[in-house]
C-alpha cells in the first residue's frame, strides 16, 4: 500500500469483493503488536459497504460519514471497479465551490 500510494486495498474471492484492507486497519494491527508476517485475513473489514458507479457523490459521503469509514469500494455487477476515497470526494466538493480562474 504504501509503495503504491494507496490508502486500502480490496480483497476478492473469485470476482466478488470479500473485504477491505486499509490503512487504519494496518495501524490496529501494529497497534496490536503485530508485525508485517500478520496474515491480512485476521485484520482485513469483511463484507465492507459499496456503491455502484451510478451513485451519487453524496450518497457516497453519507455512507462514509454514518459507517465511519474513508475508503468504498465501487462495484457493478458483482464486480470491483474502483475505490473511491473520501480524498476523492473532498477533491469533488473543492472543485464544485472553487472561484473559476480567468
Amino acid at each position: 500500500m504504501a509503495e503504491r500510494g494507496v490508502g486500502a486495498v480490496v480483497v476478492l474471492e473469485g470476482d466478488a469483493i470479500a473485504a477491505i484492507l486499509t490503512e487504519r486497519d494496518v495501524m490496529k494491527a501494529v497497534a496490536a503488536g503485530s508485525h508485517g508476517s500478520a496474515p491480512v485475513g485476521d485484520w482485513m473489514t469483511r463484507h465492507p459497504e459499496t456503491i455502484e458507479p451510478e451513485d451519487t457523490t453524496d450518497h457516497a459521503a453519507s455512507l462514509m460519514i454514518h459507517g465511519g469509514f474513508r475508503h468504498l469500494p465501487v462495484v457493478l455487477g458483482g464486480r470491483v471497479v474502483g475505490i473511491v476515497s473520501i480524498r476523492d470526494l473532498m477533491k469533488v466538493a473543492l472543485d464544485d465551490r472553487s472561484p473559476r480562474g480567468v
